[in-house]
């Protein structure tokens, strides 16, 4: 009988030489011939490109990761291996199954109740690419037990060097329904440390993209994080899966309509991120139409065609009562005038068609009239003259800000001018606002935002008009919002967004944290988030948590000597610390001779030691963490509770081991 390791090894090896078949097929493709012009070739030249990269062999990423054997069905007897793409040899017939094709879907959701038609399922481990080990399922055998996979635990628990990895090869159940969710439907993940709704919400774009692919070709995916460092941190995720299309952003960049030089105390922030700051922008568009008061005169070769103030007026009215976008009536009021006029050009006799009308529109005495009674507006100068001219602002905010909010958002010292302006990012995030109410924000199929629990009701607002006609994949924490303005519940959340009837999902069984981690960071909840269900991890790793006291003067060799015990495991490791001890930090390891990283600066064998800041912690992880001075991180925010969230983000970020470093006493909430 021949081993079955050598078999699926010379499986692999023929799978790797058929992929290899397949990119060098597109390779030899000759479109000299096939087009129609030099447009079209280099558009299909474009296409072709693209189409060799998806084909890439990557060395370190495993061709299929498992295999399922059916009993019954259309698939009788068959076996299909279950990959991060399709292969298929010289003769069609498949050798690698994509894991988001639906004979994959029993390899994440079969089990001994329901085994879904499958007899063996089969899971392959690896080391440095060479297929090493295989552990058998035999979900249709009564007699044997079920248990946990030791393949699935070690791939969980992996060293994590580099930036994050996918999790296709581990998805389970409850995260397959989420991945596998209709494109039509929004969806919002709840979900604590470690219960991987960040990797859930990258599958999901990668699922959506095989399910709809010509459709999304068309409407366009995005991907929302944090920051910089985070979308980093996650870029390579998806072109692991063969999605190379996918456009990463933070909310930043959407709404970068200016410069950002200035920042904004929380007081500001807060009221300029509050929902209520729409309507205020509303009314102050619409506060430049004016009704009109005289009547237009048209000359018309010899003819002149008179329109009096009043319908005029009603015609202005009509198209404010209609609500319409500013700028899109300002383009509808020529044309309703021009009516108005060929109107009369027929009561006279005349027989006027759509060139007259369009000629009537481009008339001068009509269009002087749209200037006067509907200029156009600068959404950057109306945001200006409502930072700046206090009368204005509190006009148009009658009934929705109080003096002392009002207040909180005049500039003291008014810019000059948009160039001269110090814009802040709520700043850029109500001149989106505005931009939107003079002219439609395009809409993108699909949108996932991710770390949401820390965007204001504008910032919901912004990224909802990027979706407004697609559909959007929601992930956060609640007990991770560290903004002033934080989310306070996903409903209130998904109707700033536009998705009041997104569908709320919650992950609470984690995957990354150990079990006597995540315990100890959840200490922290009921003083934080009460009523947010504890994370139960499904890990438990004696030892992987150390809480190490120190005298004062001792803190930073103690945190340095902390790094170095870290450092003889494999694996990267974080140092976080509260932002006012960075500088302090960076002394100590460089003093030590200890090189260190940046976020968002990839991780190497040579270099797995990264220096974090607490604010930037977030979304990211480690296999080793060193926190330092818990206190130190709680008190850098402006109250107890963001500070304890803070905490929180930090305690968690660790998937092998956590070492806790403190000279200050540890915050009561975790004694």
């Amino acid at each position: 009988m021949p081993d079955p390791l050598s078999s699926e090894r010379a499986h692999l090896a023929a799978s790797r030489a058929a992929l290899r078949a397949m990119r060098e097929d597109v390779q030899a493709l000759d479109i000299r011939d096939v087009t129609a012009n030099w447009v079209n070739a280099a558009v299909l030249s474009s296409q072709i490109e693209e189409r060799i990269k998806a084909l890439a062999d990557l060395s370190h990423t495993p061709l299929f990761f498992g295999r399922l054997d059916y009993l019954h069905t259309t698939q009788e007897g068959q076996s299909f291996y279950i990959g991060r793409r399709h292969v298929h040899d010289a003769d069609g017939d498949p050798m690698v199954v994509d894991w988001r094709a639906p004979v994959s879907q029993p390899f994440y959701r079969a089990s001994k109740k329901d085994p879904q038609d499958v007899a063996l399922r089969r899971r392959f481990g690896y080391t440095g690419g060479e297929l090493t080990a295989y552990e058998d399922e035999h979900l249709s055998d009564p007699a044997e037990a079920e248990k946990a996979s030791r393949l699935l635990q070690a791939e969980i628990e992996r060293p994590r060097v580099g930036p994050m990895r996918d999790i296709v090869a581990t998805i389970q159940p409850e995260q397959d329904e989420i991945v596998r969710s209709g494109l039509s439907g929004s969806v919002c993940v709840q979900g604590g440390p470690g219960t991987g709704k960040t990797a859930v919400g990258l599958h999901r774009v990668a699922y959506l993209l095989y399910a709809h692919r010509e459709r999304l070709a068309r409407t366009g995916t995005l991907v929302i994080g944090p920051n910089r460092s985070f979308l980093h941190y996650i870029e390579q995720v998806l072109p692991a899966l063969g999605e190379l299309e996918v456009k990463q952003a933070t909310v930043d960049d959407l709404v970068a309509h200016v410069e950002v030089r200035g920042t904004d105390d929380a007081a500001a922030a807060v009221v300029k991120g509050d929902a209520r700051m729409a309507e205020v922008l509303r009314r102050a568009v619409r506060s430049h139409v004016t009704p009109p008061t005289e009547p237009l005169m048209v000359v018309r070769g010899s003819r002149r065609w008179r329109v009096p103030a009043y319908e005029l007026e009603e015609i202005v009215a009509e198209l404010l009562d209609r609500d319409i976008r500013y700028g899109a009536a300002r383009e509808a009021l020529p044309q309703r005038i021009a009516h108005a006029v060929l109107v009369r050009m027929e009561q006279a006799g005349e027989a006027p068609d759509d060139r007259v009308q369009d000629a009537v529109a481009r008339n001068a005495a009509v269009k002087a009239v749209v200037r006067a009674v509907w200029p156009a507006v600068d959404p950057a100068k109306l945001v200006l003259r409502l930072l700046s001219d206090a009368d204005f602002l509190a006009e148009h905010a009658r009934g929705l800000l109080d003096e002392d909010e009002r207040k909180a958002i005049l500039w003291t010292r008014p810019p000059r001018s948009v160039r001269s302006a110090k814009w802040s990012a709520a700043d850029a995030v109500l001149i989106d606002e505005a931009a939107d109410l003079v002219e439609r924000t395009p809409s993108l199929g699909h949108v996932v935002l991710d770390e949401a629990q820390d965007l204001s009701p504008m910032q919901y607002r912004a990224v909802g008009r990027r979706c407004s006609t697609g559909s959007a994949t929601v992930l956060g924490d609640l007990a991770q919002g560290t903004t002033p303005w934080a989310t306070a519940s996903w409903a209130e959340a998904l109707a700033h967004l536009g998705k009041p009837d997104a569908v709320v999902e919650e992950l609470t069984a984690g995957f990354r944290v150990p079990r006597e981690v995540i315990a100890y960071a959840s200490r922290l909840l009921p003083h934080m988030s009460p009523g947010l269900a504890e994370v139960r991890s499904v890990r438990e790793s004696p030892g992987s948590l150390e809480i190490v006291a120190c005298p004062a003067k001792e803190l930073a060799a103690s945190v340095v000597a902390a790094c170095r015990a870290s450092l003889r495991h494999e694996g990267s490791i974080g140092l976080i610390a509260a932002d006012a001890r960075i500088a302090v930090l960076e002394e100590a390891l460089r003093e030590a001779g200890l090189p260190w990283l940046s976020p968002g600066e990839e991780t190497t064998a040579a270099s797995r030691l990264t220096l974090v800041p607490a604010s930037l912690a977030k979304g990211l992880e480690y296999d080793y963490v060193v926190l330092d001075e818990p206190a130190a991180v709680v008190d850098g925010e402006p109250d107890e509770r963001t500070g304890l969230r803070r905490l929180y983000v930090a305690l968690t970020r660790a998937v092998s081991g956590l070492t806790v470093v403190h000279a200050a006493p540890l915050p009561r909430q975790l004694t």
